[in-house]
């Protein structure tokens, strides 16, 4: 069981739940428009300022989604982070946050090559996707768990 009937209760009235739902996508639509900025510009040697701040915005934009996210997690099940129910996500988080941080520290000291930065932000990319999936696969759990309560209550 992914929610005890309190944590869905929770889960239900915090607004953390609705920040969470409007970042999420908010963070796809950043990370896909930054992809093809570092992709145009890993091919055509162009735009690199363009692609270095779509990658900015994108790891701004997953500070935000974690620290909300972190928010949530203390609501609903009563840990900053790693609740049971959340562990391997946020395991993973850490490793698409370490990546995203390892990028902005590499742009700000001015270390590696342009194309050494964008491979970092690309392996961030592939775990965010990879963390991306499984926060999916949680979400369907969760949505296929409710279902079956409600019919339960129906039957």
């Amino acid at each position: 069981m992914l929610y005890t009937a309190e944590q869905r209760r929770r889960r239900d009235a915090t607004r953390w739940t609705l920040v969470q739902g409007l970042l999420a996508p908010f963070q796809f639509a950043v990370f896909l428009a930054s992809l093809v900025l570092v992709l145009h510009s890993l091919v055509t040697h162009t735009g690199t300022a363009a692609a270095d701040i779509s990658v900015v915005a994108k790891t701004l934009t997953l500070y935000a989604i974690m620290i909300t996210g972190s928010i949530w997690e203390k609501v609903v099940f009563g840990r900053w982070l790693f609740a049971p129910a959340f562990f391997w996500e946020d395991v993973f988080s850490m490793l698409v946050i370490a990546l995203h941080t390892a990028y902005l520290a590499m742009l700000l000291s001015g270390s590696g090559t342009f194309d050494q930065r964008m491979e970092v932000a690309l392996a961030g990319y592939v775990a965010y996707l990879v963390n991306a999936g499984q926060f999916l696969f949680k979400l369907r759990a969760a949505r296929l768990e409710a279902q079956g309560q409600s019919a339960a209550v129906a039957a």
